[in-house]
């Protein structure tokens, strides 16, 4: 077979890959509707008092829910967010609604800073929370950032913006919390993603979009972003011994109300 004949029919399973992409795309969208019908809204929780959570992005949209109602069926959240003010505000907001109700003891929530634009603010989190030699029995990676639009940009770090929120930092983040995350029995990492992962594409020559290969878009940007914490979230599935206890999943949400499309980060 000549070279010109692997090529083409490596761009032709390319094509096919990509069309078979967007019919997912398409579908979950046009009937999530009819195929969520069954489900309860809000989904009731059992009792999780024995549990620790942290939840990224916590102050807005599918994590600040996540958040609450973790809350609420009695974990021990942890709110790891950019705005520290912002979820200050917020659990003062909880925890007045929740005593009124009479429900019960005040929620076990708190807040700490985390910046996923900036690496160190990952490591220096990840220090302070395995100081405390406490086990972690969830993490739940919700943070993200879709900039609709915008112009391409890069962190401090030198990695393009979607790429590192999306997927460098929530790696870097679950990897060092391995720690406490096998403390716990039975722990869980959640990658919150999306199903435009479908039409993603990772070139590990060039995660930044740089080299002209493809035009840069904050479509390609999220969507590459996407694709690649899927493959990152079954690469380290495979590679965690069965003796640690601890999984890892991702989960699209579907369409949901939520403001990840925007040019500010929902940290």
């Amino acid at each position: 077979m000549s070279s010109e004949t692997a090529s083409l029919k490596k761009n032709g399973l390319g094509w096919i890959e990509w069309i078979r992409g967007w019919f997912n795309f398409l579908q979950e969208i046009l009937l999530q509707r009819i195929m969520a019908s069954h489900l309860h809204n809000p989904f009731p929780l059992p009792p999780l008092n024995h549990l620790t959570c942290i939840v990224t992005g916590s102050t807005c949209g599918i994590g600040s829910e996540t958040a609450r109602q973790l809350a609420e069926a009695g974990a021990h959240v942890v709110m790891a967010v950019r705005n520290i003010n912002a979820a200050y505000e917020l659990i003062q907001q909880w925890q007045t609604k929740w005593s009124a109700s009479g429900k019960g003891l005040p929620l076990n929530i708190q807040a700490m800073e985390l910046d996923l634009l900036s690496l160190d603010s990952v490591v220096r989190f990840s220090d302070a929370w395995n100081a405390r030699l406490v086990p972690l029995h969830v993490l739940i990676n919700n943070a993200g950032m879709f900039a609709m639009g915008g112009a391409q940009k890069f962190s401090k770090d030198g990695y393009e913006q979607h790429m590192q929120v999306n997927h460098l930092a929530p790696a870097l983040l679950s990897l060092l919390l391995l720690p406490s995350l096998i403390r716990a029995s039975q722990s869980r990492i959640i990658n919150v993603n999306s199903v435009m992962h479908y039409v993603g594409f990772v070139d590990p020559n060039d995660m930044n979009v740089i080299l002209g290969k493809r035009k840069f878009s904050s479509f390609v940007g999220y969507s590459s972003s996407k694709l690649a914490q899927v493959m990152f979230n079954n690469v380290l599935f495979k590679k965690l011994p069965l003796k640690t206890g601890t999984s890892v999943v991702c989960l699209s949400p579907g369409v949901v109300q939520t403001n990840v499309v925007s040019v500010i980060l929902k940290l």
